[in-house]
């Protein structure tokens, strides 16, 4: 006589409630990456809207002190100052025939209920007109 084994069903059960928390788990990992890459996506758009803004001061933009602000593809929301630029040690001479600008740009947006930000700064020089401040 011949004695056919299988799997009870205390065992069928327990491989499957294995088998269940193992799925949450990767999924909650997979999901944890896909919001990952999605973040980053969202500051490196910040990023692109905040160095458009630093290279429009001064070119496409006139080069003055004040803040301007703005909203960029309806999400994100951009200020930009500029402020004169004061050296850390002020005793040393600056010359007169240039000027130096600090340029800071913040881009802030909403992700979900997280508010995000990020702020770049540069410094920018204008040269004085002709006749002002150095040989013309």
């Amino acid at each position: 006589m011949r004695v056919e084994r299988g799997f009870t069903l205390i065992e069928v059960l327990v491989a499957f409630v294995i088998l269940g928390l193992s799925l949450t788990v990767l999924l909650r990992i997979f999901s944890g990456g896909l919001r990952n890459v999605e973040v980053s996506g969202e500051y490196a758009r910040a990023v692109l809207v905040a160095e458009a803004q630093l290279a429009a001061a001064g070119v496409s933009e006139p080069l003055e002190v004040g803040e301007t602000w703005g909203e960029w593809d309806e999400r994100f929301r951009w200020r930009r100052r500029i402020e004169p630029y004061v050296p850390k040690d002020a005793e040393t001479p600056q010359p007169e025939a240039v000027t130096a600008y600090q340029i800071t740009v913040e881009v802030d947006w909403d992700n979900g209920a997280q508010r995000r930000r990020i702020s770049l700064s540069s410094l920018r020089l204008r040269t004085a007109p002709p006749g002002i401040g150095g040989p013309g």
